[in-house]
């Protein structure tokens, strides 16, 4: 068995790593006192794992704390959970699949719909968590939960749409047939930085076929997911149908990955840690689905409307602060607008807010942690020293902490480490290019093939780099493609398979062909 390792215990980090700023934790502490009452009263601030419809601690009363980004404060402590809550989280999703899968697409479809419904009635404070322990601007993180919620209420729909097939026989005295049937018992890996919407575009889809999950979110951010837990139980979903475990992710993960009683594995994180998971289920031949890491290039062209293209561009860079695997990495401009599109694209950055995201007008939150500053930082000094010029930013922001100035780096090269390896911050590095099929070649130079963005007017060159580029999903003169109604997944290493839309039902299903002879 190949070791699971995820790289997310790298960015785990000690409270005395912070910087300190007394009176803006101060400030903080008041404000997530009074989100945190009112988290408490409605009942969504749960603070332990699920496992069989019991909220349960650790074994062995481990825990792990949740801080704020924005100022390092502890939001709460949970469970640091292992093999044998994992062990006993697979059992439970395992006597529940019987049960689950046997009911009727409409029941499933009916239960589903009663989750949305409660996403949607709580929007508000799920969003102030998601706030509290990722960081994001309180509107994004609003807007994940509606997000979220649109795929739980796709999937409702999709549950009563699996259909079988019938085959024409070649003799007369045959009849043959397709069945979907659900695959069985998933695990889910999620990430933080979107740590409701990644749970949903894979249990949604997982529990309309008839499968039940164990959720393993990332330790950073887990509470928004366990109140999402939380509303899936109110929702009426069965006890064991949906079971959620953190903590030690070597030890959850391996169990996961050895357990013959699951028969599926879907992830979204890492590249790294996809392979991983790879060789992992291979020993049990899993079924698995990745969405993994991108290099998303972003092409401007000389006869590109400027002011279109510098929103789409904006949108596409700096949401959630850099932090998203659709994320655009790289900034190529034609040399024919270059100049105009710098000045216009600094202005925009210019108007950035930074701060805590529940404060009014923010649209910069902190980054996850200081290991992730400190990554992003790295990379801007290297590109630096290798010739680039910082237009903007290119610093650890005054406010401290995890936060990062919005930064603007000119006259990248494609080799450079920052315009080949995932930023995830909030940096737009900007190469120059002089015509389009050097465009297409310095975008298609990388091992990703997630997602690809291109602004021009010329109809017939939308045409040609959409079908040139080598990405799963290509947005054309628009920044913000993510929907729950087209499918989402990458070409090379970005992954394997797709997520949400009618087609991310597929990898929840096995296909069964079934002979009826001598009729």
């Amino acid at each position: 068995m190949v070791e699971f390792t995820h790289v997310i215990n790298n960015l785990k980090l000690s409270s005395n790593l912070w910087p300190q700023r007394p009176f803006l934790s101060i400030e903080m502490s008041m404000q997530t006192l009074s989100v945190v009452g009112r988290l408490r009263s409605c009942g969504l601030l749960k603070t332990r794992g699920l496992i069989g419809g019991k909220w349960s601690d650790a074994y062995d009363g481990r825990t792990i704390q949740v801080n704020n980004p924005a100022d390092g404060e502890v939001i709460a402590t949970v469970p640091c959970m292992g093999e044998m809550e994992t062990k006993d989280a697979i059992s439970a999703a395992y006597d529940a699949f019987t049960h689950w899968s046997k009911l009727t697409a409409a029941d499933r479809s009916s239960r589903l719909r009663n989750w949305y419904n409660l996403l949607i009635a709580h929007k508000q404070e799920i969003g102030q968590l998601l706030t509290l322990e990722q960081g994001k601007p309180l509107r994004e993180a609003i807007a994940e939960v509606a997000y979220a919620a649109r795929f739980i209420e796709l999937f409702a729909e999709e549950a009563k749409r699996v259909y079988g097939d019938i085959i024409p026989s070649p003799l007369p005295n045959r009849r043959l047939f397709v069945l979907k049937e659900p695959v069985g018992v998933v695990g889910a890996i999620t990430p933080w930085n979107f740590p409701i919407a990644m749970i949903a575009r894979k249990v949604g889809p997982a529990l309309a076929c008839g499968c039940t999950v164990v959720i393993k979110p990332s330790e950073l951010t887990p509470l928004t997911a366990l109140a999402a837990a939380e509303l899936a139980l109110q929702s009426g979903i069965p006890p064991g149908v949906l079971n959620m475990v953190m903590g030690d992710p070597p030890s959850i993960g391996d169990s996961l990955l050895e357990s013959t009683q699951v028969r599926k594995i879907t992830f979204t994180g890492s590249t790294g840690v996809g392979k991983k998971l790879m060789a992992g289920a291979s020993e049990t031949v899993k079924k698995v689905s990745l969405e993994l890491g991108g290099n998303a290039p972003c092409i401007i062209f000389d006869d590109a409307d400027l002011e279109l293209a510098v929103k789409g561009s904006l949108s596409t860079k700096f949401n959630n602060t850099g932090q998203q695997c659709v994320c655009t990495n790289r900034i190529l401009v034609q040399e024919g607008i270059y100049d105009r599109f710098i000045n216009a694209y600094s202005n925009a950055v210019q108007n950035l807010k930074v701060g805590n995201g529940l404060s009014e007008g923010v649209t910069q939150g902190p980054l996850i942690n200081e290991a992730a500053v400190m990554k992003v930082d790295s990379l801007v000094q290297d590109a630096i020293s290798k010739g680039a010029k910082v237009i903007m930013g290119g610093k650890r922001h005054s406010l401290g902490f995890s936060f990062y100035e919005p930064t603007i780096i000119g006259d990248v090269r494609n080799e450079m480490p920052i315009a080949r390896e995932e930023v995830f911050g909030p940096v737009a590095p900007i190469i120059r290019f002089k015509t389009e099929e050097e465009a297409i070649q310095i975008a298609n130079d990388t091992n990703s093939g997630l997602a690809a963005y291109a602004f021009t007017n010329c109809i017939q060159r939308s045409w040609r780099v959409s079908e040139a580029l080598e990405y799963g999903m290509v947005g054309v003169n628009e920044g913000s493609i993510s929907t729950e109604v087209a499918p989402f997944g990458g070409y090379k290493q970005s992954g394997l398979g797709r997520e949400g839309s009618k087609y991310g039902l597929d990898d929840y299903l096995e296909i069964k062909y079934v002979c009826m002879g001598n009729m």
